[in-house]
């Protein structure tokens, strides 16, 4: 087990070094010069102070020395200084919009899970009856639906409408704080993020579970006497979950993305937004410090996702 550790662990490092690569390529063949995000439109720059700030910044650097130089200040916690924020370090500005984001999408998780698998296991047990057929149908409108059109979608029928909750960002401006504001303004949000998860899970888990009510030991237990209820509780729904494991460890990776337009939709301050600003303004720091910290939160999930189903599946063979 450990061994398998190590070795997950490794990959994982070389996918974020990867990342880097791609992240630092990809912003350096955007359009335009990266120097011009600096510039202030209304104070004139001679050629010579374009040059000098062109050198003080190292983009007369070759290439590869610029991606070795920040990857070099990167590993010591220094991603340099917002732009468009005056001069604000950019990891603290980062670090301080990732529980906003956390608590949205592990909020959308949370409603996934539950609400997937109960979905899937009651579309299991009602198989080709109106239970299945309904929820089958649902899942494949929640998957095929993109995040920003059931955001826009709820965001004026539940607030804009019928005025159940507030229109968007996190608290009420002016308003002390309270866990009942809070929930008011993270109930929507979390809901429309949880729906393609949630489609998602419930397939997983009623094709899951269909498969494992057609293996011999629940079979067995059923020619035992063994109440319909436990057999599906206690021996199919049990060995059901091992693949759903997975699914849900993806899930997260998706969920980022989700949460990028569900964060932009109702003004929530988190990654998401803040990306989306710092992309509109060409805030290249705050840019690739942002990418980089997300995609590392997705591979540690991973990571830690293929490890809990070597942990409680033994048919995974991991010496």
């Amino acid at each position: 087990m450990l061994q398998y550790i190590l070795r997950r662990t490794v990959v994982g490092l070389l996918m974020l070094l990867a990342l880097t690569v791609l992240i630092f390529t990809l912003l350096r063949l955007t359009p335009g010069d990266p120097i011009d995000a600096y510039i202030n439109p209304s104070v004139p720059m001679s050629a010579a102070d374009l040059v000098a700030l062109r050198t003080r910044l190292g983009l007369d650097q070759p290439l590869p020395v610029q991606y070795f130089a920040w990857l070099g200040a990167a590993v010591t916690g220094d991603f340099g200084y917002s732009i468009q924020r005056g001069g604000e370090p950019v990891l603290p500005l980062v670090l301080g919009r990732i529980g906003p984001t956390i608590l949205l999408m592990f909020s959308g998780l949370a409603i996934s899970v539950v609400v997937g698998i109960a979905a899937g296991i009651l579309a299991a047990v009602r198989r080709n009856q109106f239970a299945d057929l309904s929820l089958s149908t649902a899942a494949f409108v929640g998957i095929s639906s993109p995040a920003f059109l059931t955001a826009l979608l709820g965001l004026y029928v539940f607030a804009v409408v019928l005025r159940w909750v507030p229109a968007g960002g996190m608290l009420t401006p002016g308003a002390p704080f309270s866990v009942g504001d809070l929930l008011a303004h993270l109930i929507l949000p979390a809901a429309l993020l949880s729906i393609g998860h949630g489609a998602l899970i419930m397939r997983y888990m009623r094709s899951s579970l269909l498969e494992v009510l057609s293996q011999e030991y629940v079979r067995t237990a059923r020619a035992k006497g063994v109440r319909e209820f436990w057999v599906i509780v206690k021996h199919a729904v049990r060995n059901a979950l091992l693949p759903v494991i997975t699914v849900i460890g993806s899930t997260i990776g998706i969920a980022i993305g989700g949460a990028i337009f569900i964060e932009s939709v109702f003004d929530w301050p988190g990654m998401g937004l803040l990306m989306i600003n710092a992309v509109v303004r060409r805030d290249y720091p705050v840019i690739m410090c942002a990418t980089l910290l997300t995609g590392a939160c997705v591979i540690l999930v991973n990571l830690l996702t293929d490890i809990a189903y070597a942990a409680v599946d033994p048919r995974i063979k991991v010496a």
